[in-house]
């Protein structure tokens, strides 16, 4: 698969931040005042609250940067079940910011708008097929809770590679974690047309 180095992914590699303290708010954290390296490349326009409130901690937001660079670039998961299981896992969570961000993701992957709005309700709808339902069951428990039973586990690892189900499971862990973080933030919402780029599905 072909690395795309975008601003949002480049942003937790590079170094010297300037000031933030009087940009705009986005999250309930203050703006960060001075230098903090490891973040962004420049404080532009093309970068995401999401990126912008991980700056008080540059160390941490550097390897959980790597982390997400590795699921999106080092998988092998077909990348359509990949952004399925990140939207099923933020409706579970509740987190409207990643919903919003990986809606064009799944759109670009060939949902149509139907299909994605069937995300919420998977199992009364006819849209999905064996696999995609096996996956839903299993994030749908896993993001709930974790305990996943036999007959969800049977299914899943009949049309799933060993690989793919921890890259499945290791992607429900990551947008469990940020979906909460973005909701206990409270991470403003782009509403300027500022996306996650993403190469191609």
């Amino acid at each position: 698969m072909r690395r795309i180095a975008t601003p949002v992914f480049v942003a937790f590699f590079v170094l010297s931040l300037p000031a933030l303290a009087d940009g705009p708010k986005v999250s309930r954290l203050p703006g960060v005042a001075g230098q903090s390296p490891d973040i962004l490349k420049t404080p532009g326009p093309d970068m995401l609250n999401l990126t912008l409130a991980r700056a008080h901690t540059p160390e941490i937001a550097r390897a959980a940067g790597q982390f997400a660079l590795a699921l999106r670039n080092d998988a092998v998961t077909p990348r359509i079940l990949r952004e399925l299981t990140i939207m099923r896992t933020a409706v579970i969570v509740g987190s409207d910011y990643e919903i919003n961000q990986h809606v064009p993701m799944i759109r670009a992957c060939g949902y149509s708008q139907e299909k994605m709005e069937a995300v919420k309700q998977w199992r009364n709808s006819p849209l999905f097929d064996e696999r995609e339902r096996s996956i839903l069951a299993f994030v749908d428990q896993m993001a709930g809770g974790g305990d996943v039973d036999d007959a969800t586990w049977t299914t899943l690892a009949r049309l799933n590679s060993p690989r793919e189900i921890d890259e499945i499971a290791l992607t429900v862990a990551n947008y469990v974690g940020t979906g909460l973080y973005t909701k206990a933030l409270r991470i403003e919402i782009e509403t300027d047309g500022r996306q996650a780029s993403f190469g191609k599905c």
